[in-house]
């Protein structure tokens, strides 16, 4: 099988890398790649906003199977087009991308399935949201409708700061993503996300993982892309998940089966953990980044036919194993992300770091002759695997202290609850 990965992340680079893996794959291409990916494929210098120049270069490298990797590719209904030029793809439909591409889509269909879910309102105006926001009070979370790269949220804990949201959204902060505002209660507990598989009938759950999206230790500063992250995550119990299967994922999977919005693709549950019992934050229609890190690490089986059931229809009786350790991402970022922040600062020490347990992947990287250089905000995904998680962030932060790059940054404390609670 000849195979195409589209995105240039720490995400592709982590699917690119265990795709590599498989014995099905003959050829290899990542469409546009990176620094990393170049190192277990070919890269393909191309625009993948152009739907028809990725299908030209699919076409001209006789490629069998694309697997989409970002989430304004399948908002943008790439996986459709690929489809149409007759061609296998891992990525939802346009229509069903909409689970993650419009909150308020998301909403209405937890209405009507009665999933369980922050309490809301959706508003096209900045008076009518004020409006709502001062009937409500804080702390609550403002968010803006559509794709803003994982920034679009503020965890507004005084008046003052959901106003200053509120106004950033409709004075353009985010483009037409935040054109409507979407307004939520507050939930208490700890967040962890859910992946499952399924090809719009069957269902295969993956595993669970728990992100860290502010900026800075201690989880304070502003909200990223994410931090880092560590899967599995424990505080998932046995209950927890058989409760989250039958409440939130199965009638999300049926529901947009009954709505004519089959969802074929892997589905990320974003959950609190609430007194209540596990409610959706939100949905994505991708693999995680940087959970799709940690779950490539720890992931025993071949990924290929896994995604290719999906895309096919064919997901009934396949099964996933698991490497039995936990794996844990650091991300080291340019200085200044999650704003403002230069390009082109060469980094040094990370090609020989990869060993059977650390895996350096690679976000926003490209090669100069020799020199690695950071072109992006987020850069290298430092990623390890341990028997336990302080084991694995042990082993991720020794790959973090051996690189040479003195414009970067990390936080030093990811997977600080679960280290907490082992003790």
């Amino acid at each position: 099988m000849r195979v195409m990965v589209i995105g240039s992340g720490g995400r592709e680079h982590a699917l690119a890398w265990k795709i590599a893996q498989s014995p099905l794959v003959d050829a290899l291409f990542v469409a546009p790649g990176n620094g990393g990916t170049e190192g277990v494929a070919t890269n393909l210098n191309i625009d993948i906003t152009n739907h028809d120049a990725v299908i030209a270069a699919a076409q001209e490298h006789a490629i069998d199977f694309v697997v989409v990797g970002p989430d304004a590719q399948v908002v943008a209904g790439l996986g459709d087009d690929i489809r149409a030029a007759g061609i296998a793809c891992f990525c939802p439909s346009k229509q069903a991308g909409q689970l993650e591409g419009s909150k308020s889509f998301t909403k209405a269909l937890c209405d009507q399935f009665d999933i369980p879910t922050a309490a809301y309102g959706r508003f096209e105006d900045e008076a009518s949201a004020l409006a709502y926001l001062y009937t409500q009070g804080a702390p609550i979370v403002i968010k803006a409708d559509g794709l803003a790269a994982g920034k679009g949220v503020t965890v507004a804990m005084n008046v003052e700061e959901a106003e200053a949201a509120i106004i950033d959204c409709f004075a353009g902060a985010f483009g037409e993503s935040g054109a409507s505002v979407v307004i939520e209660e507050f939930m208490e507990g700890e967040e962890v996300s859910l992946f499952v598989l399924t090809d719009g009938s069957a269902i295969l759950p993956l595993t669970t993982a728990q992100d860290h999206k502010r900026a800075f230790d201690g989880d304070t500063g502003p909200n990223t892309g994410g931090m880092g992250a560590y899967s599995p995550a424990p505080v998932m119990s046995r209950e927890i998940y058989d409760e989250t299967m039958a409440r939130i994922v199965e009638p999300t999977v049926r529901g947009m089966v009954q709505r004519g919005t089959p969802y074929a693709g892997v589905l990320y549950a974003g959950l609190m953990l609430t007194e209540a019992g596990p409610k959706l934050v939100e949905y994505n229609a991708r693999f995680g980044d940087p959970e799709c890190q940690v779950m490539m690490m720890r992931m025993e089986s071949d990924i290929v036919p896994l995604l290719h059931a999906v895309a096919t229809g064919t997901l009934a009786g396949h099964d996933v194993a698991w490497k039995d350790q936990f794996a844990l991402t650091v991300i080291m970022a340019t200085q200044g992300y999650p704003g403002d922040y230069g390009k082109g600062s060469e980094i040094k020490g990370v090609d020989g770091l990869d060993n059977n347990a650390l895996t350096v992947f690679h976000a926003g990287t490209k090669r100069d002759g020799n020199r690695l250089l950071a072109n992006g905000g987020r850069v290298l995904n430092v990623t390890a695997l341990g028997a336990s998680v302080k084991e694995a962030q042990e082993s991720a932060y020794r790959g973090v202290d051996a690189i040479d790059w003195p414009e970067g940054f990390c936080r030093r404390d990811i997977g600080w609850r679960e280290i907490a609670r082992e003790g």
